[in-house]
């Protein structure tokens, strides 16, 4: 070998070492394409999309591969638009991003069932082969002071596995945005009472129900699915994102008016009413001023 040789050599293996170093926050999410724009997509095979909406509100569009008629509203506001049949390209575009999803490296394993658990996690992707159970469990995602940090959550790497949470709440910290959170799952998604943030990619239904008395329970990010989609006593607000899950957020606004509820600048105190976590953007008391809002609590 020469020096020419041996200088290059080395070149590479550093550049190894290198990659092979690379936090775990360096993950990215596949862009979504034209389901980019939804906040709860029903992609069903075949024109059988179905979004089912009771007694919820979805801040965000609806969409599905069904007719008008796929898509029901029972004490259900939507603010948005709701499009039914989606295009073919939407369809493609879901679909290709769920398939690259399966293609990403894991970074860390999660157990196959959490119960009155209490989990801290820095970026990273966290895999599990089979299903996973979320049972009375509280997950901290913690940015670190990174709000580009990435957190990719992959259930039934395997080939089949659901995801059922109960009491599940997921709660950001330290900068985390929901729509850098991605859920993909080899079959259904299943959150009952549960306080969420992400966007979930299911490849089998997704069914959220909340209490049919305050606190609602908060979702914010977007629920796509190849099956239906069912909300029940659920405040939705889409993650807005231009390309993928880890694009653009929702807005917040503490000053004069408000931003979408669910959505939380940072350093909010309101997950004080709700258990499941932050479900206003505004301070607790207080007067809207300019700018900035004055009084109330501020610790």
């Amino acid at each position: 070998m020469n020096h020419l040789q041996r200088y290059f050599s080395t070149c590479l293996l550093a550049a190894a070492a290198l990659l092979g170093s690379a936090p775990a926050g360096a993950a990215e999410a596949p862009a979504l394409g034209g389901a980019s724009g939804f906040a709860v997509l029903s992609a069903g095979f075949g024109g059988s999309g179905a979004v089912t909406c009771t007694d919820a509100s979805i801040t965000g569009d609806v969409g599905s591969s069904g007719l008008p008629a796929s898509v029901t509203q029972t004490g259900c506001t939507i603010t948005g638009a709701i499009v039914a049949p989606v295009s073919t390209k939407v369809l493609t575009d879901f679909n290709a991003a769920y398939d690259q999803y399966a293609t990403i490296p894991c970074t860390a394993s999660l157990n196959p069932a959490y119960t009155g658990a209490a989990l801290t996690l820095v970026p990273g992707v966290y895999c599990s082969t089979a299903a996973v159970t979320f049972t009375d469990t509280t997950v901290t995602l913690d940015a670190q002071g990174d709000a580009n940090a990435v957190w990719i959550f992959k259930i039934g790497t395997g080939g089949t596995g659901a995801l059922t949470g109960t009491n599940l709440s997921v709660l950001l910290t330290n900068g985390a945005q929901p729509c850098n959170v991605s859920w993909w799952v080899a079959e259904a998604a299943t959150l009952t009472t549960s306080g969420f943030q992400g966007t979930i990619l299911a490849g089998a239904a997704i069914t959220m129900t909340g209490l049919t008395e305050e606190p609602i329970a908060p979702f914010n990010g977007n629920a796509l699915s190849k099956a239906a989609v069912t909300l029940t006593n659920v405040v939705m607000t889409a993650c807005k994102a231009s390309g993928g899950p880890g694009g653009s957020h929702a807005k917040c606004n503490q000053g004069v008016g408000n931003g979408p509820e669910g959505c939380d600048p940072g350093n909010s105190n309101q997950s004080r009413i709700s258990p499941f976590g932050p479900n206003s953007n505004d301070e607790v008391g207080g007067v809207p001023g300019n700018p900035g809002r004055k009084g109330g609590n501020k610790k």
